[in-house]
């Protein structure tokens, strides 16, 4: 393991943050003064304020709270993640998992033992998938004709079959994957853990950034960017879901060019005056830093956004031609463009949870593959295509999968599943991962994970391993306790799916 940087969060004895709440002359001019640096930029700065502000006569003893770079314990593989999650349980069963014995007993009683969340309209009838599985690339990994766009990948993906999270409630499993323990709610994101271990590599952008949808949030909304007890600024940086995805990034007219040069000067002003008489106040320093980034992002997040700057064969490449894959397409490549200047994590969400079929199987689950399977595909092979691949996880999966039986709804053609959360599937890409390969298994019926079992925890610590961090090693100290990512919960870095 390489030494440690001074003041790393390794191993280091933490006291917990102090959030300073009153307001500063020269915070409200910031904030007042209509500065034009954008509410995103805003909001991101003032939160490294908050984080980096201590109270009088409280001893400095936790200085990693900021976005500094950090060194990591041992050669990172990947520098950079974005996350497509695919919030309501995708049906693996009918996309990614084939199950000949369940088509072959479809109709009949399960025998086994099944925990519904339904269990009003619940069965036991075995619900073989009505869409054809075929192999592809190589490889010659199994996919649904749902996802033909997937099947082109199949030789760059890691497709993980044995995921389990012992649970079938979505908001249970949600906070599982992103924050370590099933159903708790103040559990900081895997994303915040990442930053608070290693730090931002851009100084002109948020480290961690978030891309909802214009349908609206996610189920369990905000609580799935959160910090948790960790200072705000670690949590997730959201980009509004239409344009502009940051108001106010450019100064009203009247304050543009010569204007803005002159407040931002002022501002500088008012804040070295206050440093001269704390001349001792490194933190005070690193604050007046963070102010005058404010400019620089507002070119670093307008170009970043501009996908006008892409070709026509790139945004064809992301279905952004075609009203059913436009707007997911859009987020796909803005995330690429994203981590290709130098943000550290970027998730991708869905409003509500359209994966969630209890209903309408055969119509709502091509529907929601139609709008997603060609953008995730595309993100994987851009990367690839422009070498970053190598060094850039891409995520695809939800927080559970469905039930091998029928929800029944009492016609057939309207019949669903139900949620399960004791195996399903996740794929992955890049960073590190193990290209062409599946792993694990689920039973004959696709209802438990059987095989090389992979839980939340598991993920969370491998995803660690692939930035150079050691989960065990990684600590953050909240009400005089060590908290780590996974909560003290068993993990293992499942080794078997790295390169």
């Amino acid at each position: 393991m390489p030494a440690h940087q001074p003041h790393s969060p390794f191993h280091t004895p933490h006291s917990e943050c102090h959030i300073h709440s009153t307001r500063s002359p020269r915070r409200a001019f910031l904030r007042d003064g209509s500065l034009g640096i954008g509410t995103l930029a805003l909001s991101w700065l003032l939160a490294q304020d908050e984080a980096r502000a201590t109270p009088k006569n409280v001893p400095k003893e936790n200085p990693t709270l900021d976005l500094t770079p950090k060194q990591p314990h041992f050669e990172p593989r990947a520098k950079a993640m974005i996350s497509l999650f695919q919030h309501g349980g995708p049906s693996h069963m009918d996309l990614t998992d084939p199950k000949p014995e369940l088509s072959k007993f479809d109709g009949t009683d399960y025998t086994e033992n099944v925990q519904y969340s339904f269990s009003n309209n619940a069965s036991k009838k075995l619900l073989g998938t009505q869409w054809k599985f075929r192999r592809h690339g190589d490889c010659g990994m199994e996919l649904s004709e749902l996802l033909p766009h997937t099947g082109a990948i199949a030789d760059d993906i890691t497709l993980v079959r044995s995921m389990h999270t012992g649970a079938n409630g979505h908001e249970v499993s949600i906070r599982f994957f992103h924050g370590g323990i099933p159903g708790v709610l103040g559990r900081p994101h895997y994303a915040s853990w990442l930053l608070y271990g290693l730090g931002s590599s851009t100084r002109n952008l948020p480290a961690y950034m978030v891309l909802t949808d214009p349908g609206g949030h996610p189920v369990d909304s905000a609580n799935n960017w959160s910090s948790g007890f960790m200072p705000p600024l670690f949590q997730g940086t959201v980009l509004r879901p239409t344009e502009p995805r940051i108001l106010n990034l450019d100064p009203p007219s009247y304050l543009q060019g010569e204007a803005q040069r002159q407040n931002l000067q002022l501002l500088q002003t008012l804040n070295r005056r206050h440093a001269a008489k704390f001349p001792d106040d490194a933190d005070l320093e690193a604050r007046i830093s963070s102010y005058e980034l404010a400019a620089r992002m507002q070119t670093a997040a307008q170009v970043a956004l501009d996908i006008s700057q892409e070709t026509a064969a790139t945004q064809k490449l992301y279905g952004i031609d075609q009203d059913a894959t436009r707007e997911y397409g859009t987020r796909c490549l803005i995330a690429r463009r994203l981590v290709e200047r130098g943000v550290r994590f970027v998730q991708l969400f869905l409003a509500g949870q359209p994966w969630d079929n209890h209903s309408n199987l055969g119509t709502a689950l091509p529907a929601i593959c139609k709008r997603t399977d060609q953008p995730a595909a595309a993100l994987v092979k851009d990367l690839k295509q422009r070498g970053m691949l190598d060094e850039v996880i891409v995520h695809w999966g939800g927080e559970i999968g469905r039930l091998p039986v029928t929800q029944d709804q009492g016609d057939p053609k309207k019949n669903g599943r139900d949620h399960n959360g004791q195996g399903f599937s996740n794929w992955f890409a890049g960073g590190g991962f193990k290209p062409g390969m599946v792993y694990g298994a689920t039973d004959d019926f696709g209802h438990r994970a059987v095989e090389s079992v992979v839980t939340p925890n598991d993920y969370q610590a491998t995803l660690l391993r692939l930035f150079g961090l050691d989960w065990q090693e990684l600590v953050y100290h909240h009400n005089g306790q060590a908290q780590m990512v996974t909560a003290g919960r068993s993990a293992r870095v499942v080794d078997d799916i790295l390169a």
